[in-house]
């Protein structure tokens, strides 16, 4: 295990974990939203009831969430000092909006929130809860600011000595299309989160019989409509989001469909063993035209192969492999799309039950309601691996290799990378099951517990 691979590795376990975190800070916040304005306008206690139970389980999400986020900032310092020589001078204004505006805002409004009740007017306390949530929207848009310009540069020229890139136009940084085809995707991933965590715990509470039932049946059915828009949010930003990448990172969309050929109409993959070295399929069942279709809303249209843009990176970049882990990125490909396609049925279900004022679920029905707030981090941490592994072998897509940004040994040596990666994963872990303790303690305790 060289530093190299014990770099990546420990990012891998910090982004991972973090991002276990980061979509439901963003859903709640709106949905804690929601909630509060709906007690604003009606007046109604119940309202106000599952506004702070639901905000006392994004406080605790928010509190795991900060720690586990903080870490990676250092990491960009120690384990990947030649990349943050390289980016710096780009990085370092979305960077600094994110701390210094976007979380500002975000933690001192969350203060203002979390203390204001019966001290502050309803609506302005109402609009501080909004201001919590736009604020960590915006934080999420700065850090994809950043992350879009390592997946398609752009507005920044390359020094003298091209030793790094410099920004010399911010418009083109923040309207680059890759992030506004990014942003939305990643949002309605939070959404959909926390769509899923209301149903699961509402459903939960109405399968086991609560003293409170007209308030998880609410609940329930706010629930249930915000999962179903953020599902069909997730599907429509992704499939254009794939269409971006075809433009940017056409090889990324060949290895999460394991086309090692290119295609005119191509086929979609629906099973395929595939042997690396070769480039070539074992065992594979594909659906002919669906990818093109996908790709263009066409039943034509060429989607490029992994050899043939091997030989074109190879003629572009010179000599060198650039095919990421074909295996890593059709599965992670697979596991999102997979999760997607559950999390829409089921918000459809849900949505058919609230529509119908049909809240008495059986038991097994109710277990499946419960479980089924996985299935948001299966896609959101899929998705994420496949955003990062799929573009390998860059850290800054055509500008940086990955084996060029990590720390020299003489820096950061093996020893130190394997005790901190250790460390790390053990923390996280803590972290995590602490995380799901709470919430499943205050989640159980119901709406007095909030209070």
């Amino acid at each position: 295990m060289d530093t190299l691979f014990l770099a990546r590795a420990q990012f891998a376990v910090t982004a991972v974990f973090h991002f276990i975190f980061v979509p439901l800070t963003l859903g709640l916040s709106i949905f804690t939203a929601i909630l509060e304005t709906a007690y604003v306008k009606t007046g109604q206690e119940r309202y106000k009831q599952l506004t702070k139970f639901w905000g006392r389980l994004f406080l605790i999400n928010f509190a795991v969430g900060v720690v586990t986020g903080i870490v990676m900032e250092f990491q960009f310092g120690m384990n990947w000092s030649q990349f943050s020589r390289f980016v710096g001078d780009v990085f370092g204004v979305p960077l600094a909006i994110e701390a210094l505006f976007a979380f500002f805002i975000e933690s001192t409004f969350l203060g203002i929130w979390m203390f204001g009740w019966n001290i502050l007017p309803k609506a302005l306390h109402a609009a501080s809860i909004w201001i919590v949530a736009l604020g960590s929207t915006m934080s999420a848009l700065w850090i994809l600011v950043a992350n879009s310009f390592m997946q398609s540069p752009a507005g920044y020229r390359m020094a003298v000595n091209g030793l790094r890139a410099e920004m010399i136009d911010f418009s083109a940084l923040f309207f680059n299309p890759h992030l506004w085809k990014q942003f939305p995707h990643v949002l309605a991933g939070g959404i959909v989160t926390a769509g899923f965590l209301v149903i699961a715990i509402s459903s939960w509470h109405l399968v086991n019989g609560t003293k409170e039932r007209r308030a998880f049946e609410t609940s329930l059915k706010f629930g249930a409509i915000y999962a179903f828009i953020g599902s069909m949010l997730v599907v429509l930003a992704g499939h254009a989001q794939m269409q971006e990448l075809l433009k940017t990172q056409p090889m990324k969309v060949a290895a999460a469909e394991a086309l090692w050929n290119s295609e005119n109409p191509a086929s979609f993959s629906i099973l395929t063993i595939g042997d690396e070295k070769e480039l070539r399929d074992v065992f594979a069942i594909r659906v002919p035209r669906l990818l093109s279709v996908l790709a263009y809303n066409s039943f034509e249209g060429e989607v490029k192969g992994i050899r043939e843009l091997q030989r074109e990176y190879t003629a572009r970049f010179g000599p060198g492999n650039y095919i990421p882990s074909v295996v890593t990125a059709y599965w992670s490909f697979r596991f999102m799309v997979g999760a997607g396609t559950a999390m829409l049925a089921i918000s459809l279900f849900a949505l058919y039950r609230v529509i119908r004022e049909n809240y008495s679920f059986s038991r097994p029905a109710g277990r499946v309601l419960l479980w089924s707030c996985i299935l948001p981090w299966i896609a959101n941490s899929s998705g994420w691996i496949l955003a990062e592994t799929g573009r390998q072998p860059w850290v800054v897509f055509g500008l940086l290799k990955t084996e060029a940004g990590v720390s020299p040994a003489s820096v950061v040596g093996q020893n130190a990378l394997f005790l901190s990666l250790t460390l790390f994963l053990g923390l996280y872990l803590l972290l995590t099951v602490t995380e799901i303790v709470l919430i499943k303690k205050y989640a159980a305790a119901g709406l007095e517990g909030a209070e």
